[in-house]
């Protein structure tokens, strides 16, 4: 590997690097030209790091890609082949949105740690440019995973030399608060859809735990009512450009048999003759691969339209305002206060280990630990191995 230095003109402040790369594929000769400003000592030291450079292989041509013509390539070329539909659409949203507007003119190999602490202490305190507020911690935390995630790619494409999102410490996220109802407030709940399209789907959404998506997602396919059972193998998305997507659970856990109880038995029987009349007067008949919960013609219903009618039910029903998810923790809530184990919620919620379960809803299940203390405590009393102390004596 070869260099040498030139002067640049009558300038005796500005110094041309040149390196001897290696040659072209087609053996047509490859220099790397680099300015530097200073004296000839700072032209030499530049030389030398760059020899070093490149045959290290750490040498990175110079670029005048920005961070954001940088994100997009990085969206097109490797997420969008890479995650699934919905979690592309969510990152392409929070670079466009977040990252872009603040950081995006930084050309990529200027970035530098600074920069990506001022990002997020601005975005916890000001927020976006609309006024709003700031931003929560657990959102500015996935703006640091997609950040990380994209200059690592950086480094590997060559681009960077390395990912200064390694640097960084991002805020931590707090747990979002829970609402869950009590039975009253289930039974209030159910009363107030008793008569209207959402009746069963609310129902089986406190009875089984699962989430909005895999309600949408079932089939009657995957329901087994003669055996009181569902599994759970799909998950409907609706995305920004109007497609409706299925796809299976992120995790093995994910994909799980649900036992369901006579109460959603009968709730889905009930719901599947009704299914079954309207597509009859609509001239088609119902069969396996329809989904369970849909619109009138068999089309699927939208997630925000779901939504927006579990809130008017719950304010018909005059529960306080909880999320559409937080009948989820309702039904986990409810077991765990039951004495169900909880490795069985878990499996119930389709979580990846029982740790989660029991992280998320440690404030429910206060007396586990009390309870474990005592049951060892009297199997070994059951033995004689242990006495119980008497009261002291004064």
């Amino acid at each position: 590997m070869r260099g040498h230095i030139r002067q640049r003109g009558k300038r005796k402040d500005r110094w041309t690097v040149v390196v001897e790369m290696d040659r072209t594929p087609d053996n047509k000769r490859h220099q790397q030209w680099v300015t530097v400003r200073g004296t000839r000592k700072d032209a030499e030291r530049r030389l030398a790091e760059l020899l070093v450079e490149v045959e290290t292989g750490a040498y990175v041509k110079p670029t005048k890609e920005t961070l954001a013509q940088f994100l997009r390539r990085w969206l097109d070329d490797c997420v969008r082949y890479n995650v699934r539909p919905v979690t592309e659409q969510e990152y392409r949203r929070k670079v466009e949105r977040s990252i872009i507007p603040e950081l995006g003119e930084i050309p990529i190999v200027n970035l530098q740690q600074p920069h990506l602490e001022a990002f997020y202490r601005r975005a916890l305190e000001s927020g976006r440019a609309d006024g709003k507020g700031g931003l929560s911690a657990r959102t500015v935390l996935q703006l640091h995973r997609i950040l990380y995630d994209a200059l690592n790619h950086a480094v590997k494409w060559g681009v960077v030399t390395r990912n200064v999102a390694q640097a960084v410490e991002p805020p931590r996220a707090h747990q979002k608060d829970m609402h869950t109802l009590d039975s009253d407030g289930v039974a209030r709940l159910l009363e107030a859809s008793k008569d209207t399209p959402y009746y069963q789907i609310f129902h089986l959404a406190v009875y089984t735990g699962m989430r909005r998506s895999e309600l949408l997602g079932l089939r009657w396919r995957d329901v087994d009512l003669d055996m009181a059972t569902l599994s759970v193998v799909q998950a409907m998305h609706h995305l920004r450009d109007g497609r409706v997507v299925f796809e299976q659970p992120k995790s093995h856990k994910g994909r799980r048999q649900v036992a369901l109880s006579p109460a959603a038995v009968l709730a889905l029987r009930e719901h599947r003759e009704r299914q079954n009349l309207e597509a009859i007067m609509a001239g088609r008949a119902l069969t396996s691969d329809d989904l369970v919960f849909s619109t009138a013609d068999g089309s699927p219903l939208l997630p925000n339209s779901l939504t927006h009618a579990f809130v008017k039910t719950v304010r018909r029903a005059g529960l306080p305002a909880i999320r559409l998810h937080d009948l989820r923790h309702t039904h986990a809530s409810l077991m765990l206060r039951q004495g169900v184990h909880p490795k069985i919620v878990s499996e119930r919620l389709g979580h990846a280990t029982v740790g989660i379960t029991l992280d998320i809803y440690s404030h429910v299940t206060p007396g586990l630990q009390e309870a474990a203390a005592l049951s060892f405590e009297q199997s070994l009393q059951a033995r004689g191995s242990v006495d119980t102390p008497s009261p002291a004596t004064t």
